[in-house]
């Protein structure tokens, strides 16, 4: 059963993914990848992680909300601290995904550097008059919870770019590759999805196969 985290728009809340930060062969300078195309176009890991966390701070307030959809940084447990210090907000709700292991053990009480960490979330968020809900998991799935009654799906793990980040439904990759490497308002996905068919989603390839 999922847990309901409600919110409201008293404060911004802003959704990012796959931040990846010390992960060198995302970045183009540092990858051994044989297709780099997925690459971020980067000459070395310190331009790639700074460009980001610059990206978030100016975006990100400290009292704003971030739900972070996993996927959070390589290179060890220490890098988890240490990139999370370098993010002003103080209020980020972490997804668990599949390169999140060190968090999802609670390895050095990594947990505690975040506001919560779930595997997955059904948030409610209302702004008034109305109330939006969403199903928040870092793996695409095909068919999610209440899908009918119009939920939206939120989800990353696809590094999608920008022109494939929303599927044929209610459902979209809140990555960073596919968002100028910054994150994106709710009211901005909101904007996005709201009036759009209510259907399944058919999974693209995906580049980790």
């Amino acid at each position: 059963m999922n847990i309901v985290t409600k919110f409201d728009d008293s404060r911004n809340i802003f959704f990012v993914s796959d931040t990846h930060f010390g992960h060198a062969n995302i970045c183009r300078g540092t990858s051994s990848w044989v297709d780099i195309s997925g690459t971020r176009d980067f000459g070395n890991l310190d331009a790639m992680n700074d460009k980001i966390i610059e990206n978030i701070n100016r975006i990100v307030s400290k009292d704003d909300i971030l739900v972070h959809l996993g996927d959070f940084s390589f290179g060890g447990v220490d890098n988890i601290s240490k990139f999370r210090s370098q993010i002003v907000c103080e209020n980020i709700h972490l997804i668990i995904g599949n390169h999140d292991k060190h968090i999802e053990e609670n390895k050095n009480s990594t947990r505690d550097l975040f506001r919560s960490v779930n595997e997955s979330m059904v948030m409610e968020y209302k702004r008034s008059p109305f109330k939006f809900t969403f199903f928040i998991s870092h793996l695409p799935i095909a068919s999610w919870p209440n899908m009918g009654r119009g939920v939206m799906h939120l989800h990353g793990h696809m590094h999608s770019p920008n022109h494939m980040r929303i599927a044929e439904g209610r459902a979209m990759d809140v990555g960073i590759d596919g968002n100028n490497l910054e994150p994106i308002h709710i009211d901005e996905v909101i904007k996005l999805l709201r009036d759009r068919p209510i259907t399944n989603l058919t999974l693209k390839k995906d580049h980790h196969v």
